[in-house]
């Protein structure tokens, strides 16, 4: 059986190709199958090539009228309104996406001001800048501090 994208579908229906066009049922989900001059063909998502399913059969059938397909046949002998549940896609919680883009929106605009403030004072005529060779004795002096506290301690 051959496959139709939905501009491939647009350019036929244009064309007068379509013969016809039923949705058939399989499970809880409709499949959109299209009879044209040259055989029938099952109707695919674009990007997967997969054959594109509704849960809905009315979403279906406003796609289908859209494109210009007034008439269509409903095939439900293998419909099982009971697993539309396992058809559905799981889709992540948006509320939590929501939350975490808000977040980083939030820690960006937090970084950036810093950054900001860090520079203005950089660039203000009063900054006092510390040579290399003062800031390693500096450290070095703060390091030995904190090492002959430890050892008072008994943790050194």
């Amino acid at each position: 059986m051959q496959t139709m994208t939905l501009e491939q579908l647009r350019a036929t229906t244009d064309a007068g190709g379509v013969l016809g066009v039923t949705l058939k049922a399989q499970g809880g989900a409709f499949y959109v199958n299209i009879e044209t001059r040259r055989g029938e063909a099952v109707f695919v998502n674009t990007k997967e090539k997969k054959p594109r399913k509704f849960i809905d059969p009315r979403k279906a059938m406003m796609l289908l009228r859209e494109i210009g397909l007034r008439t269509m046949r409903i095939n439900a002998e293998q419909w099982r309104p009971e697993e539309i549940e396992f058809e559905k896609r799981q889709r992540p919680d948006s509320a939590e996406l929501l939350k975490k883009k808000h977040q980083a929106a939030d820690y960006d605009t937090w970084f950036r001001n810093q950054v900001e403030g860090a520079l203005a004072k950089a660039d203000s005529p009063e900054a006092v800048w510390v040579s290399s060779d003062a800031m390693k004795s500096r450290s070095e002096g703060f390091r030995q501090k904190w090492m002959d506290e430890a050892k008072a301690k008994g943790l050194a």
